[in-house]
């Protein structure tokens, strides 16, 4: 069986991104648009959910999916106006400073909720309607390089990106059997409006340091491994962490010298 060069597209399915109202999510929804599918952004700022919506043609839903019950009007919603979603990624999600001897227990559940539970919400009413109608889907889960590696002073975040990991290979396990692949994309330091939000003077020169490719990440990026995994020509590959970093994750630690451009490990 030879691939083709259609086998990438996405026409004729429908897709939903969850917190795609910007950032990483809007670029994915734009790239899911691009190559032809029809997208629902379920994002619960009216403002950026409405504009990401217009921008790409696709249905903009106002939608807390930390909430079940809105998550399933969501799904009927979509499900009338566009059809099954048979691509759905997973997100949204958010982070603060939760310090491991500071970190409350209505901190850990908020970091719980914005970044773990809602991949069970959604995950499950989609494949739910997936595997009743026959059909395949492809599941993407938005994780984080954190969720792999140490990360003081946001241990409630790092371990709920960890559990993403560990439930899209679960997920991946159980679903399979139906024909619905589960998969996760891993980023480190992105270009997106929330970081320029957290960095209001500009990120400093040194930022891509830390990264073997030298340069933060750009949510197009991440959109391209979004549509590769939501296309036919991944269509074997399931239970699958992607680190979309820029080597981050294989470096270790190993980093540029700043001043030699050369690697260390360690501080220079």
């Amino acid at each position: 069986m030879a691939i083709d060069p259609s086998d990438i597209l996405l026409t004729g399915r429908v897709a939903v991104v969850t917190g795609g109202g910007e950032g990483i999510g809007r670029g994915i929804a734009e790239g899911l648009a691009a190559f032809g599918a029809s997208v629902a952004i379920w994002e619960r700022s009216n403002e950026t959910c409405t504009s990401a919506a217009e921008a790409i043609g696709g249905l903009g839903i106002v939608t807390d999916v930390r909430d079940s019950e809105q998550v399933d009007a969501a799904l009927q919603r979509t499900t009338t106006e566009l059809g099954i979603p048979s691509i759905l990624v997973n997100n949204a999600g958010g982070v603060f400073s939760s310090p491991l001897l500071e970190t409350s227990e209505n901190g850990w559940d908020a970091l719980y909720r914005s970044n773990l539970r809602h991949v069970l919400l959604c995950t499950q009413r989609v494949a739910r309607v997936l595997v009743d109608a026959g059909r395949p889907g492809s599941v993407i889960n938005v994780t984080s390089i954190e969720g792999v590696r140490a990360a003081p002073g946001y241990a409630a975040y790092a371990a709920a990106k960890a559990g993403v990991i560990n439930y899209t290979k679960t997920a991946a396990l159980e679903l399979a059997p139906h024909d619905i692949r589960v998969n996760a994309l891993a980023p480190d330091l992105t270009v997106t409006e929330g970081l320029l939000r957290v960095s209001p003077g500009g990120l400093p020169p040194s930022a891509g340091h830390m990264i073997p490719m030298g340069r933060l990440g750009h949510v197009d990026e991440m959109a391209g491994a979004a549509v590769f995994l939501a296309s036919d020509m991944s269509r074997y590959i399931t239970g699958q962490t992607i680190h979309v970093d820029g080597g981050t994750q294989a470096a270790s630690g190993w980093h540029h010298n700043p001043q030699t451009g050369d690697y260390q490990l360690g501080p220079g």
